[in-house]
């Protein structure tokens, strides 16, 4: 008896990563985030060298870009760095004018 309760608990315990949405003809061209990832679904095509047939393909390569900041989240603050220029006023003039 008490092993049901464990497999009907085990059962309903929410997965921790979820699967990735699908890349199909339907969404071709529309972007996800994934692990940080703006990643595009397209079409690749398949070779007798690769052995992989034709197919659509979430492309998540280091040349896409990252996602951006989520605006719901709030940046802590003093996380950017501050840099304060003052123009210098007086004393002995630059080499260049």
């Amino acid at each position: 008896m008490l092993w049901i309760a464990v497999v009907l608990l085990l059962a309903s315990w929410p997965a921790d990563a979820q699967a990735p949405p699908s890349c199909a003809p339907e969404v071709e061209g529309q972007a996800a985030c994934m692990a940080g990832k703006l990643c595009e679904c397209r079409f690749e095509r398949g070779g007798q060298l690769s052995g992989r047939p034709d197919r659509f393909v979430w492309d998540c390569g280091v040349m896409r870009p990252m996602c951006p900041p989520d605006p719901t989240i709030s940046q802590a603050p003093g996380m950017a760095p501050s840099v304060l220029v003052q123009p210098q006023i007086g004393g002995q003039p630059g080499p260049f004018r």
